[in-house]
Order: C-alpha cells, then sequence, then structure tokens
C-alpha cells in the first residue's frame, strides 16, 4: 500500500512513474531474457551456466542503471526516480513543464546527455564499426564466409541503427531546448 501510495501520490507537475522504470523490473527482464538467450544459444543442457550467469547479469545492469540515474539526478537537480519521465518526455517532443524549477532540471539534464552524446561520438561510432568489420573480415580471410558475411550484415544494420538513433536523440535534445529556451 505505501509503495503504492508513492508512486500515485505526485504533486506539481512531475511526470507519473512507471513500473518498467523501477530498478527490480529492469533486473527480472535481465534475468529472463539473459536465461532465454543463453538456452538458446547453448542448448537446454546448459541451464546451470544461463542461469549463473543471468543472475549475475540481473545484479549488475539494475546497479549500472541506479548508477547512471544518481549521475544525472546530480547534473540535473532532479530526484534518481525522476530521470526516466525526463528522458520519455524528451524522446516524445512533449512540451516541457511550466514550473520554473522543473524546466531548470530538464534544461541540466538536456545539456549533460547532449554533451556526453557528441563528446563520445567522434570516437565510438568508428570503433564500433573497426570491431564489426573488423570481425567480419577476419572471418572472411580465414575461410569462414557464412560467419564472415553474417557478421558484415549485422554489422551493417547495427551501425547504421546506431548512426540514426544517436542524431535521433541529438536532435530530440536540441528540440527540446529550443522548447526550454523559448
Amino acid at each position: 500500500m505505501a509503495s503504492s501510495a508513492r508512486y500515485d501520490a505526485r504533486h506539481d507537475d512531475r511526470p507519473k512513474r512507471r513500473w518498467q522504470d523501477s530498478l527490480w523490473a529492469i533486473g527480472l527482464f535481465v534475468l529472463v531474457a539473459g536465461v532465454i538467450v543463453r538456452l538458446a544459444a547453448n542448448g537446454l543442457s546448459s541451464w546451470p551456466s544461463a542461469l549463473f550467469g543471468a543472475v549475475a547479469m540481473a545484479f549488475w545492469v539494475p546497479w549500472l542503471v541506479r548508477r547512471i540515474r544518481h549521475r544525472d539526478a546530480g547534473a540535473s537537480g532532479a530526484e534518481p526516480d525522476d530521470i526516466p519521465a525526463l528522458e520519455r518526455q524528451i524522446l516524445k517532443g512533449d512540451p516541457p513543464p511550466q514550473d520554473r524549477h522543473r524546466r531548470q532540471q530538464l534544461a541540466a539534464l538536456v545539456d549533460s546527455r547532449q554533451h556526453r552524446i557528441r563528446r563520445n561520438r567522434w570516437w565510438a561510432l568508428p570503433m564500433m564499426a573497426v570491431l564489426f568489420f573488423g570481425t567480419a573480415a577476419l572471418g572472411l580471410t580465414t575461410g569462414s564466409t557464412t560467419t564472415g558475411i553474417g557478421l558484415l550484415a549485422l554489422g551493417i544494420v547495427f551501425i547504421t541503427w546506431l548512426t540514426w538513433y544517436n542524431f535521433r536523440f541529438d536532435r530530440r535534445l536540441t528540440q527540446m531546448r529550443r522548447r526550454l529556451r523559448s
């Protein structure tokens, strides 16, 4: 009951929290997905290693998400639990909040995210391309054409999607910055 009241009782114009944003839901999703993927890749006889590996990831990923939320909250002045809702507000293109304090928090989050995206873009995207295409070239030169062609196709699709998503998120951040200034 207290947990439900915490999620429903929102004051001013703070966005409503969703259960998918909670750390336990992220951990549970990682656990289930990890077990399914590892069983599909290695067969049903590998269930102990699939379970142990997935449990380790189910603890590590929520810890990483919590750490990132706390860092973003420190940079923006918002609460860590509000960071996912603020990100959704940016990605959906929702209008900025009316409250001056909330606008400042959102502007600080936008600045922090945009700085981080632009700071790492110049080396991260080319490095991912080198990794994918280098692995594909290695597979093709060693005579494993199926693996090489598969990795080449995966690399092309993944790098294209990653570039598109990176520039899309940067564009959304720029649009939110403009809306906050107007």
